[in-house]
């Protein structure tokens, strides 16, 4: 699987869509309690498209991680011992949108599409192949940077 990568990665588009979600009046209740991000108990992943795995890749980095290692509970990855995420300024769109019930569930489909359609534009462009599990595609970013 060939996936081609920006030598010095360019945030903007990214940071834009996600500035924009954070602006949307969607009533949500996050309690920062880390459920939604035990996978094996939610049975969900957020999957991620090329320009947010180099995003969260690059805020992995910044954390001082050079890899990804598995969470033995299998957790996400990006928790840190303290049960809080590593990367949260970093944090893909899936995260971001909240799929925790605690948290008022997935935000509706209608209410992001349109956020949804420019990060798979985004994909596109940077020579993605659609989007992935948050591990597999943040690992292979990481390899990338």
């Amino acid at each position: 699987m060939s996936r081609r990568h920006a030598t010095k990665p360019d945030f903007t588009e990214i940071r834009a869509i996600y500035a924009e979600l954070e602006n949307r009046p969607l009533a949500r209740q996050c309690q920062l309690s880390g459920q939604c991000c035990h996978f094996r108990l939610t049975g969900k992943t957020p999957q991620l498209t090329l320009g947010e795995a180099n995003f969260a890749a690059y805020g992995v980095r910044a954390s001082g991680r050079k890899e990804l290692k598995p969470h033995p509970d299998g957790a996400c990855p990006l928790l840190g011992k303290t049960g809080r995420c590593t990367i949260y300024d970093n944090r893909p769109f899936g995260c971001r949108t909240h799929f925790c019930r605690a948290a008022g569930g997935m935000y509706p489909r209608h209410q992001v599409a349109d956020l949804i359609q420019r990060l798979e534009s985004l994909d596109e462009s940077l020579g993605g192949e659609g989007s992935r599990p948050l591990e597999a595609a943040v690992g292979d970013a990481l390899h990338s940077l």
